[in-house]
């Protein structure tokens, strides 16, 4: 497996401070081609930056997490949109709504979310969205104002995966899916176009089966491909393949 591309990580969670360059330096001979190291607030925005800068196959997504929405001060799109300069910046992310926690009002992260969605169609680029228990706003955001990107560790029906399609977005899918109880990831897995489909470990979490529980790297992600492919009736390669290439082309990176 040589062509592994991690489509959303985070090398700037605390989980690495031990090791951090050790693992991101290993990626490569363990078949991870490219990695997409995506922010949650300002201050990890740069660390993302910094990794991209480190190593020639990580690349960066800078944005505002919902969660982090009560950071989004004023000048904060100006911030962003100079981050967003930078070459290794491939997307403006992870945006979106997360209504589990609650803790960031809704109006504030809806508020947020468009104007993330906002910045990057106006520097053409793609955005990374985090929907959690957010669906119907999350959706309604997206017919409203048509960005391009991707729907990152999707976790809705297929009806909704469909609909994200239909929009002309992709989503990805990560370690959940190889989870007992992970009836709509498979079956999303199983309906999705392929060239619709990404793949993601949200490194360090939601590490597949059989390293549940463990710290997630983006070495692990061959797990999740293997459980893919099977689903799907096609052979690891295949889905690797097919995979990779469309992350390069929504992220505009060439190998």
């Amino acid at each position: 497996m040589a062509m592994i591309f991690d489509a959303h990580a985070h090398y700037d969670d605390d989980k690495f401070n031990d090791d951090r360059f050790q693992v991101l330096s290993s990626m490569p001979e363990k078949g991870v081609c490219c990695i997409v190291n995506a922010a949650v607030d300002i201050e990890t925005a740069k660390l993302s930056i910094e990794y991209a800068e480190k190593y020639s196959y990580v690349y960066a997504a800078v944005g505002l997490h919902p969660e982090c929405a009560h950071k989004a001060e004023e000048g904060y799109i100006d911030r962003l949109k100079n981050l967003a300069k930078h070459k290794k910046v491939v997307a403006i992310g992870e945006i979106g709504l997360d209504y589990y926690w609650d803790t960031v009002p809704r109006d504030v992260q809806k508020r947020v979310f468009i104007q993330q969605i906002e910045l990057a169609k106006e520097l053409n680029l793609p955005v990374v969205v985090h929907d959690r228990d957010a669906h119907g706003d999350t959706m309604d955001i997206l017919r409203q104002y048509k960005p391009s990107g991707i729907v990152h560790c999707f976790s809705g029906s297929v009806e909704m995966c469909r609909e994200v399609v239909k929009l002309g977005m992709s989503i990805s899918l990560g370690g959940v899916v190889t989870f007992k109880n992970a009836r709509h990831s498979v079956e999303v897995a199983k309906d999705i176009p392929l060239d619709r489909l990404l793949l993601e470990t949200d490194a360090p979490y939601m590490t597949p089966v059989p390293f549940r529980g463990k710290r997630c790297d983006s070495s692990m992600i061959k797990y999740t491909a293997e459980k893919i492919a099977e689903i799907r009736g096609i052979t690891v390669e295949e889905l690797l393949n097919a995979t990779t290439e469309n992350a390069c082309r929504l992220f505009n990176i060439e190998l």
